[in-house]
């Protein structure tokens, strides 16, 4: 695997501009490769931008949003209809507004449901399995204040899980308590990692995911990388970085 490549932006609105356009040009590339990508949506208010950019877009785009499988990185354990939930928010802001196939659009289940967290992980990981690739074009990532990505938190259990796809998330740092969060087997799994960060906030984390020296048990998003790993940042977010 190649070192992870930092792409600095002035502002959280050019950084959301070009992260947009090179999805697009990547999801277009591998369909005319003859393929049907996965992508790994995350969540929180940078990726909700995001996702309203690519909507947005939709219209001027060739992408065949009918022939592209989403997935998520993680998701919280709770009702269906809960606004906590990143798929909720994802299909609010992008996959509402475009032609998606159904059937390509692979949720963690939810707590109304099923009746765990272990038996929505569970369920998600035969979905991978059955319905897709075995790996991602591009998977999506934050980063959290604390270094935590997905939900992988530091110091958590769940970072050694090992032989899962998915894996069941109890007492989170961060509510809600109980979520579903790729394994970092599972997300290494990928063409592409996309790290999307924006502010001041996330400086710390950053550099410390970044640095030459560090744990993973510290600074979980340093346990993370594809063929090809990029860290999408803005001026705020890069502000720690040497």
């Amino acid at each position: 695997m190649n070192a992870p490549e930092v792409r600095r932006h002035d502002d959280a609105d050019v950084l959301v501009g070009d992260v947009a356009s090179a999805l697009l040009d990547r999801i277009e590339a591998a369909q005319a490769r003859g393929e049907t990508p996965d992508i790994g949506l995350t969540g929180g208010s940078i990726a909700e931008e995001l996702h309203r950019e690519l909507a947005r877009r939709a219209v001027d785009s060739s992408v065949d949003w009918s022939r592209v499988r989403f997935w998520w990185g993680d998701e919280r354990f709770v009702p269906a209809d809960s606004p906590d939930r990143n798929a909720g928010q994802a299909r609010a802001a992008l996959l509402d507004h475009v032609s998606v196939d159904p059937a390509n659009v692979h949720e963690v289940p939810a707590s109304d449901q099923v009746a765990t967290a272990e038996d929505a992980a569970k369920a998600y990981s035969t979905a991978l399995r059955e319905h897709g690739a075995g790996f991602f074009e591009v998977l999506m990532l934050g980063i959290g204040p604390d270094g935590h990505c997905a939900s992988l938190f530091p110091d958590h259990p769940a970072l050694d899980a090992r032989d899962a796809i998915a894996v069941a998330v109890h007492d989170s740092p961060k509510p809600p308590p109980d979520r579903v969060s790729l394994t970092f087997e599972a997300m290494e799994r990928c063409r592409a990692v996309w790290f999307i960060a924006s502010g001041e906030g996330k400086a710390e984390a950053v550099a410390r995911a970044l640095a030459d020296d560090g744990s993973v048990a510290e600074t979980p998003a340093r346990g993370v990388r594809g063929d090809e790993t990029v860290w999408w940042l803005d001026e705020a977010a890069a502000s720690a970085l040497p």
